[in-house]
């Protein structure tokens, strides 16, 4: 009887801890950084991207998108990005800056902890570096979903298009300012054995597979 009871006992006590740990654990996953800019102006007019430590990113070029693109970053692009909202204090450090320049758009950063704690920051304009180049890293995601987007849509509906829509991502790869690479290789690889494709855009494509294998070692 008294076997029992200790073993019931025990196994209250590791339920309780079980209990208690849960939302420790639930709140480490729910860390998640944000970044939205409204530009009627720009291509896309609006776009938001969520991203989380491990480099899953929700992009949307909506408010209520319902098939949003998901992607994910490596490890060297994850690390940067939030070892800059380290040195941004958690996003708690004014970045704002009263300076009259060219509209560029209305920001938004917001980084949820996963703690409880919250911190937003609205801008147009920002002389802050560390917060410029977390914004770049943004917008770097933005022009590659758009690369996404648009190679997708000239391998399915425009085929002569294929070759100026990969020109178009080499002059952006060339410029650093593509990012979760190794993503696109499955599209470059179709184009690369598709006889449907002209030869000069399964030849770029298959160069430009080869060059982001190559990065990625």
């Amino acid at each position: 009887m008294n076997i029992r009871r200790r073993a019931r006992g025990v196994a209250l006590l590791l339920a309780a801890i079980t209990i208690w740990a849960m939302p420790a654990a639930a709140a480490n996953t729910q860390t998640r950084l944000f970044f939205s800019r409204d530009f009627p102006q720009s291509l896309p007019p609006y776009f938001e991207v969520e991203l989380t430590p491990t480099g899953d990113a929700i992009y949307r070029e909506g408010h209520s998108e319902n098939e949003p693109l998901t992607f994910q970053l490596n490890e060297r692009e994850r690390t940067t990005i939030f070892d800059l909202v380290g040195q941004l204090d958690g996003l708690r450090r004014p970045i704002a800056s009263d300076r009259k320049v060219a509209f560029t758009g209305d920001k938004v950063f917001r980084y949820d902890s996963g703690n409880g704690e919250t911190a937003e920051v609205k801008y147009t304009y920002t002389e802050d570096a560390e917060a410029r180049l977390l914004e770049k890293w943004f917008l770097r995601m933005s022009e590659s979903a758009r690369h996404m987007f648009q190679l997708e849509r000239v391998i399915q509906f425009d085929r002569l298009g294929v070759n100026k829509a990969l020109l178009s991502f080499q002059t952006s790869y060339d410029k650093e300012r593509i990012v979760a690479a190794h993503q696109f290789l499955p599209l470059l690889e179709k184009i690369a054995s598709g006889k449907q494709f002209v030869h000069i855009a399964q030849a770029r494509a298959a160069a430009l597979a080869t060059r982001i294998k190559t990065a990625a070692n």
